[in-house]
C-alpha cells in the first residue's frame, strides 16, 4: 500500500514537471546510446573483420605496406601498392610450403564496384566450401562476369545482362570502356567484401582498354588475338593458403627479410587485428566522453531536484501533515530520479537499435561486411545497469537533503 502511495506522489510529480523530466531523460539516452552503439562496434569490428579473409593465409604483393596489401585484395579499401611480376606467382605457386596460390589483378569499376581480376580457382579456394551462386556459375571464358550478391542487389545485374566497365576505381560516367561484359554468375550472399565487387578474367583485366602492363620494366600493350607474354603479365597480389604456421614462418624471412622485390602480408588475422590495436586510443576517447555525457546527465538530475527542494516545501509539508514518515518523502526524491534514469535507459537501448541499423547499413554498402544489430554480451549488458545505478546515485543527494530538513507547513 506504501509503495502504491509512494509512486502516485512519484507519478503526479513527474507530470508537473514532464518537459524538464523528458530533456534529462534524453540526455540520458543519448549518452547509453552512444556508449552501447560504440561498444557493440568495438566488440564486433575486430571478430567480423578477421573473420572475413576466405581462409586465406597470407598474401603476396608488391614491397610496400603489408597492412595497405590486405586492405586492397581482401577488402577492397584501398589502392594498390604496386604491382607485381606475374613470374613471381608461378614460383610462390610451386613453393612446397604453400598450398594454394590465386592471382588477383585490380583496375577498374562498374557503377563505382571494383572489378576485380582473378582465375576460376579463386570461386572454390575461397572459405572452406567455396564461394557458391544464386544462379549461374563460374566465367570460363573472357567478356564474362561473375557479380556479388550487393552488387546484383543495388545495381539491378542479373543472369545474362551486358555491362560495360568504366575506368579507374572511382565511377565516372565519362570513362566508359568499349569492353562488353556477360553476367554469367551471380553469387550468394557472404557477407564478406566479396558482395560488393565484379569478378571477371584475369586477361579481361589485361587486355581492358587504356591498360598498359609494365611487367618487364617497359610499356606494353596487347593487342586484338595477340597472345600476352607471361613475363609481361602484372599482378596486384596473391592470394595464400599455406601448409603450416610453420610455412608462413619461413617465407616471412625469406620474402621480407632476405628479398627485396616483394612483400608477404602473413598472417592476414594479425595484421587486421593491429590496426584495431592502433585505432584502439581514438575508441577509448569516445567512450570516455560518452561517459561524461552520462555523469553530466546525472549531475543535473541532482541539480534539478535540488533547485527544486524550495519550490515543494509546501507539497512535503502537506505529506508529513498526513502522516508520511521522512523516509516516505525522501523516497519520493529518490524514485524521481531512478525512475528519470530508467527511461532514459530504455530511450537509450531503442536509439542504440536504430543507430546501430543505420551504422551497420553505411558498413555493409561500403566495406560488405554485416554487423549484428543486437548482440548479447556481458559488457553491453551492465552499461544499461550501469546507467540505472547511476540514476539511484544521483538522487541520494536530494533524497538526505529532504530527509534532514525540518519541513513546516506554510499554509
Amino acid at each position: 500500500m506504501l509503495l502504491k502511495a509512494l509512486w502516485l506522489v512519484v507519478r503526479r510529480s513527474l507530470q508537473q514537471h514532464k518537459l524538464a523530466g523528458s530533456i534529462t531523460a534524453f540526455s540520458i539516452a543519448l549518452a547509453c546510446a552512444l556508449i552501447l552503439t560504440i561498444t557493440s562496434l568495438q566488440l564486433q569490428a575486430v571478430r567480423v573483420f578477421t573473420g572475413q579473409t576466405g581462409g586465406f593465409d597470407a598474401v603476396l604483393g608488391a614491397r610496400g605496406s603489408a597492412l595497405q596489401l590486405v586492405l586492397c585484395t581482401l577488402y577492397h579499401l584501398e589502392n594498390s601498392p604496386g604491382n607485381l611480376a606475374f613470374e613471381q606467382y608461378l614460383a610462390v605457386k610451386k613453393d612446397p610450403l604453400v598450398a594454394r596460390a590465386v592471382p588477383i589483378a585490380l583496375g577498374d569499376n562498374y557503377l563505382g564496384y571494383r572489378l576485380v581480376g582473378t582465375l576460376p580457382d579463386f570461386f572454390s579456394a575461397w572459405g572452406r566450401n567455396g564461394l557458391r551462386f544464386q544462379t549461374g556459375a563460374a566465367f570460363t571464358g573472357a567478356g564474362q562476369a561473375v557479380v556479388g550478391s550487393w552488387v546484383a542487389q543495388k545495381t539491378g545485374l542479373k543472369l545474362g545482362d551486358h555491362f560495360h566497365p568504366y575506368h579507374g576505381l572511382n565511377y565516372d560516367p565519362s570513362a566508359e570502356h568499349d569492353e562488353d561484359y556477360e553476367v554469367v554468375g551471380v553469387l550468394q550472399p557472404t557477407n564478406t567484401p566479396q558482395d560488393r565487387v565484379v569478378l571477371i578474367p584475369l586477361e579481361g583485366v589485361y587486355r581492358m582498354s587504356g591498360h598498359v602492363l609494365r611487367g618487364r620494366g617497359h610499356d606494353f600493350t596487347p593487342q586484338p588475338g595477340q597472345a600476352i607474354p607471361e613475363a609481361d603479365q602484372e599482378l596486384s597480389g596473391v592470394l595464400l593458403k599455406l601448409k603450416s604456421a610453420q610455412a608462413g614462418m619461413l617465407l616471412d624471412e625469406r620474402i621480407n627479410r632476405q628479398g627485396k622485390t616483394a612483400t608477404l602480408a602473413w598472417p592476414v588475422a594479425r595484421l587486421v587485428y593491429e590496426l584495431f590495436s592502433k585505432l584502439g586510443w581514438a575508441i577509448q576517447l569516445m567512450q570516455v566522453l560518452t561517459v561524461l555525457v552520462l555523469v553530466v546527465a546525472a549531475a543535473s538530475i541532482t541539480a534539478s531536484l535540488c533547485n527544486s527542494l524550495q519550490e515543494r516545501r509546501r507539497e512535503f509539508a502537506i505529506l508529513r501533515a498526513l502522516g508520511a514518515r521522512r523516509w516516505f518523502v525522501a523516497g519520493v526524491v529518490t524514485l524521481e530520479s531512478l525512475w528519470l534514469c530508467l527511461l532514459g535507459t530504455v530511450w537509450g537501448i531503442g536509439l542504440h537499435l536504430a543507430l546501430m541499423a543505420a551504422v551497420g547499413a553505411w558498413l555493409r554498402s561500403h566495406t560488405g561486411v554485416q554487423f549484428e544489430i543486437l548482440v548479447l554480451h556481458p559488457l553491453l549488458l551492465a552499461i544499461p545497469l550501469a546507467t540505472s545505478a547511476l540514476g539511484l546515485l544521483a538522487g541520494l543527494l536530494p533524497s538526505w537533503l529532504v530527509y534532514r530538513s525540518n519541513v513546516n507547513l506554510h499554509l
